[in-house]
């Protein structure tokens, strides 16, 4: 009797340790509207598998795409009140709220992402804007350039995108003013069809929407415009007191996993652009370069978004004109 006494005790204490080891595993919660069979959506799963993995199963993520926790707009503000513990989204979505930040998204001719999105980190580490306090900041990527894509009309020269309408939203809408075509504010959702019913003349976008949106099956002319092709930032952050109850070793290693992620998703928008370019070639799409005269009319054309967003940013304090200085000093 005694004996299965002391067999019954050690049992519940094996079980009890079971319980708080198990207890003690942080849960916390990834949310992203790309879709997940999107090649953005598969590395931010595959950042989640290996945080898990590294801390030994200490925290464990689950992942939630395509909007199934919070939509892409309120994303942040899901973060920053805790629906979320992390996220991926567009910063654009919360127009003005991230100042310094939106100075990655501007004219300044990156012709790759994995430049692009180089440049956008360390942007971040040399300014630390206090747009961000409100989260922990994990890292920012960027899509390749947004060039002009024309359904009808071959655009080689300035002159020849004036008066055109053209689908285009936040910053890309500005070039496409500065340009001197008329931009039409409409998502990339309802962008096939515009362009299919020729409701627009042609549209702002990164190659890679040839294929990921079936855009090249609309368009037949794609002019080169690097110097005044716009860009957009995405970026992953975290609950702030999730962060801070986590481990300094833990907070090291996701650290270090964030420095790994970073060129990995430069990488995936420049490898996506590659399959879109095929997908528009595939299609009989037409590239159509801009000489290099040409090319510096079209970056001169589009200089009055630059001075906008200097002037603007200041009247929130900030130095436009340091950080697009820094900018172009880093590309």
């Amino acid at each position: 009797m005694k004996r299965i006494t002391i067999l019954a005790f050690l049992i519940f204490c094996i079980c009890a340790l079971f319980v708080v080891t198990a207890s003690a595993k942080t849960q916390l919660t990834y949310s992203n509207f790309f879709p997940p069979t999107h090649i953005q959506s598969q590395l931010a799963e595959s950042w989640c598998k290996e945080v898990e993995k590294r801390t030994n199963g200490e925290i464990a993520i689950n992942y939630f795409p395509a909007g199934t926790l919070t939509k892409a707009p309120q994303t942040y503000d899901g973060v920053v009140q805790g629906i979320a513990d992390i996220g991926m989204t567009v910063l654009a979505y919360s127009r003005g709220r991230f100042p310094v930040a939106s100075a990655i998204d501007l004219p300044m001719g990156y012709t790759t992402a994995v430049q692009a999105t180089a440049v956008a980190n360390t942007v971040i580490n040399k300014f630390q804007p206090k747009e961000f306090n409100d989260t922990k900041m994990m890292f920012v990527h960027v899509h390749g350039p947004g060039l002009l894509h024309t359904r009808d009309k071959a655009v080689s020269t300035l002159e020849g995108i004036k008066g055109l309408k053209i689908r285009s939203t936040g910053t890309s809408g500005l070039i496409v003013a500065a340009l001197g075509a008329s931009p039409v504010g409409k998502s990339m959702r309802e962008c096939y069809q515009m362009l299919q019913k020729g409701v627009v003349d042609g549209s702002f976008h990164p190659v890679e929407a040839n294929k990921g949106w079936k855009l090249g099956e609309v368009v037949h002319y794609m002019t080169q415009n690097f110097s005044s092709a716009y860009y957009t930032t995405f970026a992953v952050f975290m609950n702030k007191d999730k962060w801070a109850a986590l481990t300094p070793d833990q907070q090291k290693v996701i650290t270090e996993i964030n420095a790994e992620w970073i060129p990995k998703h430069g990488v995936a928008w420049d490898e996506a652009d590659k399959l879109g370019m095929e997908f528009f070639l595939s299609k009989g799409g037409k590239v159509i370069p801009l000489s290099d005269t040409e090319s510096k009319r079209w970056g001169k054309a589009v200089a009055p978004v630059i001075d906008g967003y200097i002037e603007k940013v200041a009247k929130k304090g900030i130095d436009g004109k340091a950080v697009v200085a820094f900018i172009k000093k880093n590309m």
